[in-house]
This record gives structure tokens, sequence and C-alpha cells, in this order.
């Protein structure tokens, strides 16, 4: 891949989310550079996935605001915060699964230009040359791993500024997880925002730039991930004080 001539990187600042009229997220700021990993680590109810909805104009934002650059997208359809350029992997692997691989990202570069839906074609086959021998086989008929490769493909077809991606890890061997890490990693170095949401800290320190710890709705850490990986302790307090408010 040749590297991005823009790198815009994604602000959150202050946002309140909420689900059922109860505050999922309560003051949550982070920052996510272009051309680096960032990763949100948390135990499970922190808030994580109601964040990777909320970037993408899933869930109304209450209060707070989201921004790509200078500009504001917190607000917008999830149609048009993508075509601004914040592309967003949610937790399931969300496929049109009795399409084909091909179709599926045919689908996800509706309304690009044929120039640049050609481009986003051309980049998913060369970090996922695995898809390009199962193009033609329905969604349902991939392994997991394959699966996980076509829901980043349909993210990485848009040509993002920001790429969002929530449990990469999750319900996949270790090897698959190992396949599909350096791709993040070579995305960012072209330019790309990379926001990495895990539950399991291992995978995601260990390629982060930075990083954060969420839990009940409110960040516990924000800091160079190097610095996490140097003292789980900080990480470990996170998780047993979320057990111990059960």
């Amino acid at each position: 891949m040749t590297e991005s001539t823009e790198t815009r990187g994604l602000s959150i600042e202050d946002l309140h989310v909420l689900r059922d009229e109860r505050a999922v997220l309560d003051g949550v700021s982070l920052t996510v550079p272009g051309k680096s990993i960032t990763t949100l680590l948390g135990p499970n109810g922190a808030g994580k996935s109601t964040l990777v909805l909320a970037l993408g104009g899933l869930l109304p934002v209450a209060r707070g605001t989201v921004k790509l650059g200078d500009r504001t997208v917190s607000g917008l359809s999830p149609e048009r915060i993508r075509a601004a350029g914040v592309a967003v992997v949610p937790e399931g692997r969300w496929l049109l699964r009795g399409l084909t691989v091909e179709e599926n990202l045919t689908v996800a570069t509706y309304g690009m230009s044929k120039a640049d839906a050609a481009a986003g074609m051309a980049t998913v086959k060369e970090l996922f040359p695995e898809l390009v021998k199962r193009w033609t086989s329905r969604a349902s008929l991939l392994s997991g791993g394959e699966q996980q490769m076509v829901a980043l493909a349909q993210a990485l077809a848009t040509r993002p500024s920001v790429l969002v991606v929530d449990e990469l890890s999750l319900g996949l061997a270790p090897v698959v997880v190992r396949r599909l890490i350096p791709v993040l990693q070579d995305v960012a170095a072209t330019g790309m925002a990379v926001l990495l949401i895990e539950q399991f800290a291992d995978v995601a320190l260990s390629v982060a730039d930075n990083a954060y710890i969420l839990e009940g709705g409110r960040m516990h850490y924000s800091g160079d991930a190097k610095h996490l990986r140097d003292n789980p302790g900080l990480l470990s307090a996170a998780y047993l004080a979320h057990a111990g408010s059960r």
C-alpha cells in the first residue's frame, strides 16, 4: 500500500451516550492520531461497544463531540459518517451472509465513484489474498477468520481516514489473530488512524502506540501503551474494580 497524503485523526470530547435512559458513557474523551494504532481496553460492560456504535452513528450522542480532523461528525447519519472517512467494524462480523465475498464488498463501496471503488477493491485484494480465492463463496460458508477478513475488507474498501475495530480477536484462533494484526499495522503505516477496541489486552498492547482503559463508562487510564504493558497492575486494577462492583 502507498502512504496516504492526508492523516486525519479522530478526537472524542466529553461524550455521553444513553441506552434505555441509562448513562452508558459518561464524559468519555480520547484521541486517535493518524498513522498510529490506539487501543481501548476494558472489561465486559465497560461501554466499549456502545462507544463503537456511537462513533458509527448507530446510537445517538446525548452530549459531547466526535471530530474527524476539524470536521464534527457526531450527529450525522451512519452513511454520512462513513462517507466522511470513519469506517467501523462492529463486534459480531456484520455480513450479508447470503451474498458472496465480492457482493459484500460491492455493497460496502456503494455510493463511491467507480474509480474509488476499484481502488478500494484493489487494496483489499492486496491485504487479503486469501479472500480472492473465496471471491464467489457466500459469506455463510466462510470460516470465522475469513468472515473477519471480509468485515475488515468491507471497512477498508471505503478507503477511510479512521478505522474502528471492535473485538478483533473475539472467537478467533490465535493463528488467525496473528494473521490479522499486521493488516492493522500496515494500514496505520499508510497514515490511517486505527482504534482497536479489545477485552483481551495482550494482543492490543503488543501493537498499540497509545492506550486507554474504559471502566463503568469512564476513562481510568490514558497514556503510552508501553507504560501499560510495563505496568500490568494498572489494567488489573480496572478489571478487578469492575468485578468487585457486581
